[in-house]
């Protein structure tokens, strides 16, 4: 394990799953299969999957005062995730996402913010001594914008490297861009960025010229089953995907910032530390669950 401490900050949500042959068109009922509860949320997941993957964690988001966010933060003690810096709302429930996942492994989600949606800069000034002994800033977009971009602010002034996951899929201003050291966005949170439609590595140059150009420092656009396109320090490197066969994609993306971020804390170059997060996403699309599909370091 590194001695460089990597700070999560974002969402905890419980994830209800229902697996069927096919999802559901608007105003249709669709009879399922397997029916199964799942801690998730796109921050706890990439804390989840620093943590298993050899990372030194620590975990701010917030939850709400019921049983989903005391069973939360349990299962992160579990992990080994310090849960220090989990607030907990009083007039808020926990997040919640139900899931519906078909027979190929492709996901529709539907996201109840709860307290996810209260996690405030404030909370961020609360935990200003944790973030400032961090060595890596960890972010995703399922808490509120103004709160990322506090905290990329904070984690810049103080030289630490702020890598961005911007999922769910939005426009960000260039203030937040110029905080950012690393962002993955996949194709189409890089179209969102970019107003570049990418459906192939010479398109995802382009959108990665474009994001690049307007602050962030490194960009990793993920491909799925394609692979991934870095753009560091003006030049282009690609990284092939793992041939496997998919049944749930739901944290694969989570799986692969998470790791991403361990590589870099180990000392790892952005090729290595990609290549990394790749073997791990791998095997993650190949079980089902958020949390319950990451893999651990000796898996790999």
């Amino acid at each position: 394990m590194s001695d460089k401490k990597i700070i999560v900050i974002g969402s905890c949500n419980t994830d209800m799953v229902i697996k069927a042959d096919r999802l559901p068109v608007p105003g249709e009922t669709v009879i399922g299969g397997t029916f199964f509860m799942n801690p998730g949320g796109k921050g706890a997941n990439q804390a989840v999957a620093a943590a298993r993957l050899g990372g030194k964690v620590s975990f701010i988001s917030k939850t709400g005062n019921d049983v989903f966010g005391k069973q939360s933060v349990e299962l992160y003690n579990s992990e080994g995730i310090n849960t220090n810096y989990i607030f907990s709302d009083d007039d808020r429930p926990s997040g919640i996402a139900l899931i519906t996942v078909d027979s190929h492994g492709e996901n529709c989600i539907v996201v109840a913010s709860g307290a996810n949606a209260s996690l405030s800069p404030a909370d961020i000034e609360s935990a200003r001594k944790e973030i400032e002994s961090g060595d890596i800033v960890l972010m995703q977009l399922e808490i509120p914008i103004e709160t990322v971009e506090y905290a990329a602010e904070l984690a810049n002034k103080n030289n630490i490297k702020v890598i961005l996951n911007p999922a769910p899929a939005r426009a960000l201003s260039d203030k937040l861009l110029k905080s950012t050291y690393i962002i993955t966005p996949n194709e189409s949170e890089a179209e969102i960025l970019s107003g570049i439609k990418v459906k192939d590595p010479e398109s995802a140059k382009k959108a990665a010229k474009v994001i690049n150009g307007k602050g962030a420092n490194i960009v990793v656009i993920t491909l799925g089953a394609k692979g991934s396109l870095i753009l560091e320090n003006g030049e282009y490197h690609f990284v092939d995907a793992c041939k496997v066969n998919a049944i749930d994609t739901t944290a694969a993306g989570d799986t692969f910032s998470g790791t991403l971020c361990v590589g870099l804390s180990e000392g790892k170059s952005i090729i290595e530390s990609v290549k990394m997060a790749t073997n791990a996403c791998a095997l993650a699309v190949t079980r089902m669950g958020a949390q319950s599909s990451i893999p651990y370091r000796k898996e790999l």
